[in-house]
C-alpha cells in the first residue's frame, strides 16, 4: 500500500472502492476522462476535452458526465500535471485550481483521490504489454527492482516505481524536472552557450525549461541567438515537424540537442533511484519522435556517467507508445493504493 505523501491526497474515504469508477488524467493543455468498469478491463468511454475550452477542473468533469449513460460512478480518481499537497491544488502550467474536498462534495462523490499524473502512470507501468513500449538500448530488466520514469509534454515529469518485499508497487513523485539542466562535454560545442542563455533568461534553467513542449521552443530561441540566425517558428509541433522534413538545420539541431539533454536528465534519474528495473519515458513529445531518439545521442549520453557507464549500459530504456494514455489505469489504482 502506497504510503501518504505528497504526491496524492484523498477526500473522502472508504471501506473500499467500488466499480465503475470514473478516472481522468488532466494535463497543461488536454483533459482526458474515462470509466474503469471492473478491475481487469480497461478504461472505457475515453474522451479527450482541451483545458481551455473550460474555465475550471469542474465544467470540464461536468461536461464528461453529461455524456455519461447510467447513474454517475461514485468514486473517481484524477491524475493531474502538478504536484499534490493538501487539499488545495493550484495547476502549476493551467489556471485552474480547485480544492479536492469541495470536489467530492459537489458530485457527491463517496471517494475522490487526486494524485500526480507521472505517479499516476508509475504505477501502471507493470500493466504495459510489449507492444506499448518501443525499446531504446540497454540490457536486462532486473524483476522486481525499481524503475524510473520521465516525459515531456506541457512540463517534465519525473516518478519511480519500486517494490516492497511482498512485491507491491509503491509510486514515488517528485519535482525531478526542475534539477538544473546538465550542459555535458559530450554534447555539441554549441551546448553550454545555449545553456547559459536559459540561465541568463530564466535565472534557473531547469531540465523542464529544455525538455517540455515550450523547452523546445525555448531551445530554437536560444540556439538561434547562439548562431545569430532567425527563428521565425514558435510553436513546437512545427519545430519538430521542420526537424524531421532535414531541410531546416536549426530545427534538426534542436532535436538533436533535445534528445541528447534529454539523455543526461535520464542517466542522472536512473543513478538516483537505481532504476534496474528500467528507465521509461512518457509524456506527449518523444513518442512523435519515431526513430530520432534511437538514432540521436540519447543512450550515449545516459551511458556516460564515468565510473558507472557499466552500471548504466546494464539498464534498459523504453518510450511507452501505449495508444491509450495508461496513467487513466494508474489513477483507477491510485483509488486502491490510497
Amino acid at each position: 500500500m502506497q504510503p501518504p505523501t505528497a504526491s496524492s491526497a484523498t477526500a473522502g474515504r472508504a471501506a473500499g472502492a467500488p466499480f465503475p469508477r470514473l478516472v481522468g488524467d488532466v494535463g497543461g493543455t488536454n483533459a482526458r476522462f474515462a470509466v474503469c468498469r471492473a478491475p481487469d478491463a480497461p478504461p472505457s468511454d475515453v474522451q479527450a476535452l482541451s483545458g481551455s475550452d473550460f474555465p475550471t477542473l469542474q465544467a470540464a468533469l461536468r461536461r464528461y458526465l453529461d455524456g455519461w449513460e447510467g447513474p454517475p460512478p461514485k468514486v473517481c480518481a484524477i491524475a493531474i500535471a502538478n504536484p499534490v499537497q493538501g487539499d488545495r491544488v493550484q495547476m502549476t502550467n493551467h489556471t485552474w485550481s480547485f480544492s479536492i474536498e469541495a470536489v467530492r462534495r459537489e458530485f457527491g462523490f463517496d471517494r475522490f483521490v487526486v494524485v500526480n499524473d507521472f505517479v499516476a502512470l508509475a504505477l501502471a507501468l507493470p500493466t504495459l504489454a510489449a507492444h506499448d513500449l518501443r525499446p531504446v538500448g540497454g540490457g536486462a530488466a532486473v524483476p522486481g527492482a525499481t524503475c524510473g520514469l520521465l516525459g515531456a509534454g506541457t512540463g517534465l515529469g519525473v516518478a519511480s516505481l519500486a517494490f516492497t518485499h511482498r512485491g507491491e508497487a509503491v509510486a514515488v513523485g517528485g519535482e525531478g524536472g526542475h534539477v538544473t539542466l546538465p550542459a555535458s562535454h559530450e554534447g555539441p560545442p554549441e551546448e553550454a552557450a545555449v545553456v547559459a542563455r536559459l540561465h541568463a533568461r530564466f535565472g534557473h534553467a531547469s531540465a523542464e525549461r529544455a525538455l517540455s513542449g515550450p523547452g523546445i521552443v525555448n531551445l530554437y530561441g536560444a540556439l538561434a541567438e547562439v548562431r545569430g540566425v532567425a527563428a521565425p517558428l514558435d510553436d513546437p509541433a512545427d519545430i519538430l515537424a521542420a526537424a524531421r522534413g532535414g531541410q531546416d538545420a536549426l530545427a534538426s539541431a534542436v532535436q538533436a540537442m533535445f534528445c541528447g539533454l534529454l539523455g543526461s536528465v535520464a542517466g542522472n534519474l536512473a543513478l538516483t533511484v537505481g532504476a534496474q528495473g528500467g528507465l521509461y519515458i512518457g509524456g506527449g513529445i518523444v513518442p512523435r519522435l519515431g526513430d530520432a531518439l534511437a538514432q540521436s545521442t540519447f543512450r550515449a549520453r545516459f551511458e556516460a556517467k564515468g565510473r558507472f557507464r557499466g552500471y548504466l549500459e546494464r539498464i534498459p530504456s523504453w518510450v511507452i507508445t501505449a495508444e491509450q494514455s495508461p496513467a487513466l489505469l494508474g489513477a483507477s489504482q491510485a483509488l486502491d493504493a490510497a
